[in-house]
């Protein structure tokens, strides 16, 4: 079979998409490759229809036990044989699965690192013709990266020791310019194709709330959101217990996670949110990754994270259906000096790092928790502005809060020159909060002791509020006009730009919202139907912007019987179908096998195994007749 036949008959999709072609050809032409493709992009199927069609075995590292498992599962369920090796086997089941590898039976082995330098596992390579070895998550092989492991380095050894040199093929969502570079030479990726497909999720709607209350703008979204599945991070256990039971007070189903509870507790959760028992997730950041739940409809961050590549990461657990979802973090001032002590508190391994490695690591920390805190009280794009960390270009996106703001752009250059004054005449010894304090006018016991009334700028912008300075001050540190030191007082200094702006040659123009808006409208923006109210620019949709009322009662037909299946068979109900598979069958409402694989995610072997329940329960509440279910 050619790759679109084994696309077609095992993933039941007509066309690659973007950038899978390109990998799988440079795969099969027996070429090293890097992809770095967005969560939901498809990175899976890039090295999946090639393992099919290389002659040998394909080796998947792999970080997470839950990855393999759910990945190992989804390839079973499409007909393709798979096995995983990891700590949760018995040494009895990994010697059956490698007797079984190596007989022919599995094309694909998910494979942990620690596993790979063990005696029987290097038995078993050197037996075997490995005719490919995918890295999955490979920015966990740079110490640049967010996820640093240092089992990954386990790889390049490996691979070292095999007879004859496999493929390498390396992928990831999240890397930026330095963990690319880091991730070729370290896996020592021979002329790689390399492909960047780029970073935006046009399906996600990204969103930054500054409620005074959070609690209730959380219970007001959830309840609004009833039904649907759903992502709550907390930067801390204690956060994590809290939410929780704020939901379960007000009878919201939802299950919690943290590195504080059970193995068996934490197991049994996970479970219950994959199989929507309870479809509301409350976590740490040590949950979700490798969790492969394709109906999250929205991930909320209760606490703002340490980094970037963290959010982006985390957010990206939503809509990897493609299907319309969101992403909105609940901002607080407080979230940066708790995210502070995370880092100052962070255990660093001293075997892995040299002192001078450590106080790198602490000072790339602190960058990132700013670049996080700038996108926070940003009032440019959000989608414009991760797109622009990552290396890309965008415009304003008409998709993120920001954009769905009305606000009124201002020159704020002599406010800019009192800022700049006030640093100068204090020989950047202080950070924002002293800064602005002094630009206030303010008298605290703090500000009594630093002496800052004998400064000419002291009050020289009392006329603003506190929140706006702080805002102008963002925005000249964006713009390149001043920096921070990178320790953890991150003193307010002086950069060359800032000349041009004390001399007229460069304006300093800033986006404030009305003075009648306050975060506690902000905080209640968002209806029961995931749209902003009173906005016109979302660019949102959801199922029923698809489907109409009758399309609807036609998923939730389909749904309990894909629920009814998943239970009967233990797997979650995603494995089945995805949302986006009923959806596209409550709009073709297929009555017969050829029309069932035109179905998308429909195919040959998930047709031989639910299609014909399917197209029955599609009859029977049709009653044989073609209607028109959907808005087109």
């Amino acid at each position: 079979m050619d790759k679109f036949a084994v696309l077609k008959k095992y993933f039941g999709y007509d066309a690659f998409r973007e950038g899978q072609e390109l990998l799988i050809d440079g795969i099969l032409s027996g070429r090293d490759v890097l992809g770095i493709m967005p969560t939901g992009a498809g990175k899976s199927i890039c090295y999946q229809v090639p393992a099919l069609m290389l002659p040998g075995i394909t080796l998947v590292i792999s970080p997470l036990i839950s990855l393999m498992k759910d990945q190992v599962q989804s390839l079973n369920h499409a007909g393709i044989h798979a096995a995983f090796i990891n700590s949760s086997l018995t040494e009895n089941q990994i010697a059956k699965a490698l007797q079984y590898a190596a007989e022919g039976r599995y094309k694909i082995i998910y494979v942990a690192p620690e596993r790979l330098e063990t005696a029987s596992f290097m038995w078993f390579a050197q037996k075997v013709e490995i005719s490919m070895v995918a890295v999955d998550e490979a920015h966990c092989i740079s110490q640049w990266g967010q996820d640093f492991r240092p089992s990954y380095l386990k790889i390049v050894r490996f691979v070292g020791q095999l007879s004859a040199r496999p493929v390498l093929s390396a992928f990831t969502a999240t890397a930026t310019g330095a963990v690319k570079e880091d991730i070729i030479c370290v896996l020592g990726l021979k002329d790689p194709e390399i492909l960047i497909t780029g970073f935006d999720r046009k399906n996600l709607y990204f969103g930054v709330e500054t409620p005074k209350r959070k609690n209730t703008f959380l219970l007001d979204y959830v309840a609004g959101h009833s039904g649907e599945s759903g992502i709550i991070y907390c930067a801390t256990r204690k956060n994590v217990e809290q939410v929780h039971e704020l939901l379960c007070r007000m009878d919201l189903p939802a299950a919690r996670y943290h590195a504080g509870l059970s193995a068996e507790e934490r197991k049994c959760n996970q479970d219950d949110f994959i199989y929507d028992v309870k479809p509301v997730m409350v976590a740490t950041n040590a949950f979700g990754m490798g969790i492969d739940k394709s109906n999250v409809r929205y991930v909320i961050h209760y606490n703002m994270p340490q980094s970037m590549e963290n959010y982006y990461q985390e957010a990206g657990r939503a809509g990897r259906d493609g299907e319309p979802s969101e992403c909105i973090l609940l901002y607080s001032p407080q979230d940066v000096m708790v995210n502070r002590f995370l880092i100052e508190n962070k255990e660093q391994k001293e075997e892995n790092f040299g002192e001078e490695e450590l106080q790198a690591i602490r000072e790339r920390d602190e960058e990132r928790l700013r670049v996080m805190n700038f996108y926070c009280t940003t009032t440019d794009c959000l989608r414009n502005y991760i797109l622009r960390y990552f290396g890309e270009k965008g415009g304003d996106c008409g998709n993120c809060s920001n954009c769905n703001k009305e606000y009124k752009e201002e020159d704020m250059s002599e406010e800019a020159l009192q800022v700049i004054q006030c640093i100068r005449e204090q020989g950047g010894r202080y950070g924002i909060n002293v800064v602005t304090g002094t630009l206030m006018g303010a008298d605290t016991a703090k500000l009594r002791e630093y002496n800052v009334s004998r400064f000419a700028s002291y009050g020289g912008l009392r006329k603003l509020q506190e929140t706006e300075i702080k805002k102008l001050i963002q925005k000249l540190l964006q713009d390149g006009v001043l920096h921070q030191t990178a320790d953890k007082y991150a003193l307010l200094k002086l950069a060359p730009l800032a000349a041009e702006v004390a001399d007229g040659r460069r304006k300093v123009m800033l986006k404030l919202p009305p003075k009648s808006e306050t975060s506690a409208a902000r905080g209640g923006s968002f209806g029961a139907s995931g749209v902003t109210d009173g906005s016109s620019k979302g660019k949102r949709s959801r199922k029923s912007d698809v489907l109409n009322s009758k399309g609807l009662e036609c998923f939730e037909v389909l749904r309990t019987l894909r629920t009814e299946i998943a239970k009967e068979e233990s797997v979650p109900p995603y494995i089945v179908f995805s949302d986006k598979s009923l959806v596209d069958m409550c709009v073709k409402l297929p009555f017969n096998k050829a029309e069932m694989l035109r179905v998308t995610g429909v195919g040959e072997h998930k047709y031989e195994k639910y299609g014909e329940r399917f197209i029955s329960r599609i009859k029977e509440f049709t009653g044989g007749a073609k209607g028109k279910y959907y808005f087109g």
